[in-house]
């Protein structure tokens, strides 16, 4: 599976949220469909998963803790039947994992039912949520999502469409959004485009998912991304295209190029495996190190380190082995364990690293335990020298838009300089990719993406009671 995170293996690494499927298809196995769109966005969230199916009269819905196959492991989709349906799934942070905030979350309310599938991050959250509260709302879950649901339901008087536009008003922060009625699907951007979203065609009917490797996965065909602050109605007439509120500028997560995407989507016109490999290239032309073979870290460094392997002209080799067929629940969470675990999911090969001179590349450091563990793995194959070079900058800030990123205390780049942050992985060498030569590959378009995670920069104000305190992020 591509990227798929376990936070007790890789405890060293960003988690993405989530990832929402929706489709409109009368006449198809919607439910069957959507668990397989489902099973292509798994790597953006492992934590829960969730299936809820319209038939023109009511929703249906079948969530719960894991990953997509246990979610759905006694649970026969045939039960399922309607024409429409939308799918979520999440990783949940710490103190949140609860089936309550498994989604998609389905509602009823004056007009009838709608289900929500939510990706993204309300950085206003705590203030609407009290407001809220004080006018008699009730929460049953811990998450930002059901604030949506909620203004979604106050607003709703005449149109979803109109409930949306005037939620983007009251909402900040990151969010792509799937609502569905007993008859009609919707899709959102928020007004920067911070998480992904895109439009695709399977046979009269249409797909919504946050990459397009989904859309492939089910035989769809791509048409193209949703336009930050774009609210879309699919219904028997088609689709409906509503401009909603755009940013002067978008802010599209350039993370999501560096590590969380699949290698074979594309998001916003630019393919995220020839991104990599692009960075890769530019990590050469800034740092190149005099070395025998250069190794990726499997599986978001691969195509970085291809690209460093081709443009400095030294060897690309697999010097890690991935076990890829450690499920979730392999590791128990204790101590020992989690010390265990980037041996256990990963092993080096003597034959390839022992003399020679490696260089590793990688995506990101950020607390630096990973980074040290894997140093220490190739020197004890044998491994005569170790570079670490990182195809992309260093990470100094906390993310609010949708992803679970350490607090900034906790980032080892905004501790310590970079010197002594190669010290303690204990590596012979450590480069970043600048900020400039990772914005470089994205020319004309370089001005398009969000960096606060680099250099704090932050697109929607952050207020101050957030910066101190990390809060439930879906």
């Amino acid at each position: 599976m591509f990227n798929e995170i376990d936070p007790i293996l890789y405890p060293d690494k960003p988690v993405e949220e989530c990832g929402v499927f929706g489709i409109y298809a009368p006449g198809l196995d919607v439910a069957r469909i959507t668990y397989y769109g489902l099973y292509a966005l798994q790597h953006r969230g492992q934590e829960s998963a969730g299936i809820a199916v319209a038939d023109g009269s009511s929703i249906e819905l079948h969530k719960g803790m894991g990953l997509v196959p246990e979610v759905f492991a006694g649970h026969s989709l045939d039960k399922f039947s309607g024409f429409a349906a939308i799918g979520h799934v999440r990783y949940g942070t710490t103190g949140s994992s609860h089936p309550l905030n498994a989604q998609p979350l389905v509602f009823r309310y004056a007009k009838g039912m709608l289900g929500l599938a939510h990706n993204g991050n309300l950085t206003n959250v705590t203030e609407l949520s009290m407001q809220l509260a004080s006018t008699g709302s009730v929460f049953q879950s811990s998450t930002d999502s059901e604030v949506l649901v909620n203004i979604i339901a106050r607003y709703n008087a005449n149109s979803v469409e109109d409930a949306l536009m005037k939620c983007m008003i009251d909402v900040k922060g990151a969010y792509s959004l799937l609502i569905m009625s007993e008859d009609t699907l919707y899709a959102a951007r928020d007004p920067h485009g911070f998480r992904p979203l895109c439009l695709g065609r399977l046979g009269e009917g249409y797909v919504v998912a946050s990459e397009s490797c989904a859309l492939t996965t089910v035989g769809a065909t791509f048409i193209r991304d949703l336009e930050p602050g774009e609210i879309l109605r699919i219904d028997r007439s088609g689709v409906t295209s509503t401009p909603g509120f755009k940013a002067p500028c978008p802010a599209h997560c350039i993370f999501e190029y560096i590590y969380f995407a699949r290698p074979d989507s594309t998001m916003d016109g630019y393919n995220v495996n020839k991104v990599r490999r692009e960075m890769g290239r530019q990590l050469a032309r800034e740092y190149l190190v005099d070395a025998d073979i250069v190794i990726p870290v499997p599986d978001s460094g691969t195509a970085a380190a291809r690209g460093y392997a081709e443009e400095a002209g030294i060897p690309f080799e697999e010097g890690l082995m991935k076990n890829r067929y450690i499920g979730r629940t392999f590791i128990q969470p204790t101590q020992q364990m989690r010390e265990l675990g980037v041996q256990i999911k990963l092993n080096p090969i003597r034959e390839v690293l022992e003399g020679k001179r490696v260089v590793m590349v990688d995506d990101s450091i950020v607390r630096g335990t990973t980074s040290q563990k894997l140093v220490s793995m190739l020197r004890e194959a044998g491994a005569k020298e170790v570079h670490m070079v990182i195809s992309s900058p260093p990470v100094l800030r906390s993310c609010y838009y949708g992803i679970d990123t350490s607090d900034e205390n906790e980032l080892i780049a905004a501790k310590m300089p970079q010197e002594e942050i190669r010290k303690c992985i204990e590596a012979d060498g450590l480069h970043y990719l600048s900020l400039e030569g990772l914005l470089q590959i994205f020319t004309p378009k370089e001005e398009q993406f969000c960096t606060a995670c680099f250099n704090g920069n932050y697109p929607v104000e952050i207020p101050k009671s957030n910066k101190n305190a990390k809060f439930s992020l879906e």
